[in-house]
């Protein structure tokens, strides 16, 4: 089937519960739904990797759920991750050896990402990622 041509950017919009793990998956399953059309497969495959990072820090340390939003623009695909946890901001850190598989997500979306940050909100914050995009 034939990728559509976007010329103006599209938005998928999310709301996750506190501590609804499960959503992690489901949010997944929306954004590679969402980027079906709009994005080649190893592209869609980074993004799923760093929103289930974002999206699994933000349940796991706030408590307080998440809302996400995946903009896809032509040439670049922004995804945020809002809480609503005032003064946290998230920093990566190299984890000890003994730390197991904890402590990355933030690493891979420095690693992977084009470009990445933290903007404060009145409550919370949201930290975000963009890949830049070839054309579809």
């Amino acid at each position: 089937m034939k990728k559509r041509q976007e010329s103006r950017p599209v938005r998928l919009h999310r709301r996750l519960g506190h501590a609804d793990l499960s959503g992690v998956g489901e949010v997944r399953g929306a954004l590679r739904e969402f980027l079906r059309y709009r994005s080649r497969p190893e592209d869609t495959d980074v993004a799923e990797l760093l929103l289930s990072e974002l999206v699994t820090n933000a349940l796991i340390h706030t408590r307080t759920g998440a809302v996400v939003t995946v903009t896809a623009a032509p040439r670049r695909l922004r995804v945020e991750v809002r809480d609503f946890l005032a003064g946290q901001e998230p920093e990566p850190y190299v984890p000890n050896a003994d730390d197991g598989t904890h402590g990355r997500g933030l690493l891979l979306v420095q690693s992977l990402a084009d470009s990445w940050g933290v903007t404060a909100q009145a409550l919370g914050k949201v930290v975000w990622f963009e890949l830049n995009r070839e054309k579809a």
